[in-house]
């Protein structure tokens, strides 16, 4: 039977056809774009002007333009001050000396020198040994903060989303579907954590006889090629490339352009009402002060890694949790490490180095406090201690190698004598000293004061935002 459609014969592959087409257009119908409720949230924070003033931006002006060698040592000369970047070169240094010891160990370089089979053996199992004891000592070192990012990224609030895109984003902006890239980012660079720790435990757990090649192979392949993807992804995912932001001018008047996030030492009286801005703080009490706050002095010694990662958070330097970490395997890892290292190794003197290593970067993980005890004395303005080589940063080091304790309760004492305040309405740099600017702060009115003299009102709205004063309420006492 052929179906008649009003006196018009259709035959049944047209309607085939009709009916097929329909159910396209139907499917085409449907938003198969819609964004899911991450992308929705990474949508409602808009994301400042594209802007780089970093490293990549002056390397790409120093290309372009004739090369000068002056340019260049001054750059890498401002790197490496950073504590850091010496850390991250001394580092650098090792795993390269030892691995070209490997590699001329492997090749037979080096069979002149080392002329018995149990010679190189045991020259191929130290350098083994010590470039895993490194790789997973990197490994550890950054694994809090990865895990902090993953955390950061299952929560997904708009206060966190501007902190992973200045890490995984170019230039840090906004970029489609960015929850889902940094996720997979995230992933693999845990998997090379996960694969090193294997790693580890194979060259630490068997001989070098018995350890498994396919498992040693695996291991490394993946530690190797899951930190290279990840970078890889960065650069040929949206995450690397620039978006025009299309947004209206309403939108486009709520970002912060020029905002910095700045914080400030303040003092009230015991009314909590009058606030007063210290351009000058000064330390609460000396190195040696112990006394000047007995219970924080005990809380120092006996639970120092939990009470500077609670002092860093308040005087926002990060997550507490991520700095508690941290130091904790700073001063602790690198012993355990080389001393587990050292077990596979037949020379006595090479064994007893790996040990004293270990003990040694223990000890020098203590310039982690000296590093943030510099970025809260530069932050805050505070007195900087001069008495090691006339060089402020030196000094600060000095004073957490060898007084850790008492510079950890002179850094709390200090943040428990002033009020800490999180200034986010500065437009611009004041250079006078009689104009100040303040942040949000819980009560409705305050009257916010500097040492020089000026004064005047900050009036919060319903919605909790301050009002910028009016020229007429801005008062300079007459002295």
């Amino acid at each position: 039977m052929i179906p008649v459609d009003n006196g018009n014969i259709t035959s049944p592959r047209n309607e085939i056809e009709e009916s097929n087409g329909t159910q396209v257009k139907e499917f085409a119908s449907l938003d198969i774009s819609t964004p899911n409720e991450k992308d929705l949230i990474s949508q409602s924070l808009p994301s400042p002007s594209p802007h780089s003033n970093g490293l990549k931006s002056r390397l790409r002006l120093m290309f372009a333009q004739k090369l000068e060698w002056s340019s260049v040592k001054k750059m890498c000369l401002e790197w490496i001050k950073n504590p850091m970047n010496m850390a991250l070169f001394a580092w650098i240094v090792c795993v390269a000396v030892s691995g070209a010891i490997l590699f001329f160990v492997m090749t037979g370089m080096l069979n002149n020198v080392l002329k018995t089979k149990s010679e190189r053996n045991t020259w191929f199992e130290i350098n083994n040994q010590i470039l895993n004891a490194l790789f997973t000592l990197m490994c550890l070192y950054q694994h809090p903060k990865r895990l902090h990012h993953l955390v950061i990224l299952c929560r997904w609030r708009t206060n966190d989303i501007s902190t992973l895109r200045m890490i995984y984003c170019k230039n840090g902006t906004c970029k489609p579907h960015e929850w889902r890239h940094m996720m997979v980012v995230v992933i693999l660079l845990h998997v090379n954590c996960f694969a090193q720790y294997a790693l580890c435990c194979l060259n630490l757990g068997y001989t070098r006889s018995q350890r498994p090649a396919v498992g040693v192979g695996i291991t490394i392949s993946v530690a190797i090629a899951s930190p290279a993807i990840a970078g890889l992804y960065i650069i040929l995912s949206p995450l690397g490339k620039d978006y025009d932001c299309e947004m209206d001018e309403e939108s486009r008047d709520q970002i912060p352009k020029p905002f910095e996030k700045r914080y400030a030492f303040a003092s009230k009286d015991q009314q909590g009402e009058v606030i007063e801005l210290e351009n000058r703080p000064n330390w609460s009490g000396g190195i040696l002060e112990i006394w000047h706050d007995i219970s924080v002095s005990f809380l120092s010694l006996f639970c120092i890694f939990c009470v500077f990662g609670w002092n860093m958070e308040r005087l926002g330097f990060g997550n507490m949790y991520v700095h508690i970490a941290t130091f904790m395997l700073l001063c602790m890892a690198p012993f355990w490490v080389f001393v587990l290292a050292s077990g596979n190794i037949d020379d006595d003197n090479v064994r007893i180095a790996l040990i004293a290593t270990g003990i040694i970067l223990c000890f020098c993980g203590l310039l982690y406090g000296g590093f943030w005890r510099i970025q809260m004395r530069k932050r805050f303005n505070l007195p900087a201690y001069d008495f090691c080589f006339g060089k402020p940063s030196v000094s600060d080091c000095t004073l957490w190698l060898f007084c850790c304790w008492c510079s950890l309760a002179q850094e709390t004492r200090t943040g428990n004598s002033y009020d800490i305040l999180e200034d986010k309405l500065c437009l611009k740099e004041i250079d006078t000293c009689d104009q100040v600017s303040i942040s949000t702060l819980d009560r409705e009115d305050v009257v916010v004061s500097t040492k020089s003299g000026t004064s005047f009102t900050l009036e919060g709205g319903k919605d909790g935002t301050m009002t910028p004063p009016t020229p007429s309420s801005v008062q300079k006492e007459d002295h």
